[in-house]
């Protein structure tokens, strides 16, 4: 199991340009019911990642490659997904945004 912490201050020192930064390397985990809130993970590969119910409010995943990575029930209110790959993610019941769920 990956140290999840170090892995997101590895990962802020990365999108910093400083030494010891590491991209975030999150493919295939185990997230499920993560708190994430506000989490700053633009770039990170989440490939394939289990974030079932995951508090993503806020989070900044710009350009974060979601590819079949499980986003069910997973709440993304206010989560800037721009240039996010999302291909072949499961976004089932997923909150978008409050007071609406994603349906699929």
């Amino acid at each position: 199991m990956i140290d999840f912490k170090k892995t997101l201050e590895k990962h802020a020192l990365f999108l910093a340009g400083k030494d010891g930064g590491k991209c975030a390397y999150l493919r295939y985990e185990d997230l499920l019911g993560a708190k994430l809130r506000n989490a700053d993970l633009r770039g990170a590969d989440l490939i394939g990642a289990d974030l079932r119910y995951a508090d993503l409010i806020g989070a900044y995943l710009n350009n974060a490659d979601l590819r079949d990575a499980d986003l069910r029930g997973a709440n993304l209110n206010d989560a800037d997904l721009r240039g996010a790959n999302l291909n072949d993610a499961d976004l089932s019941g997923a909150v978008i945004f409050e007071g609406w769920k994603l349906k699929k």
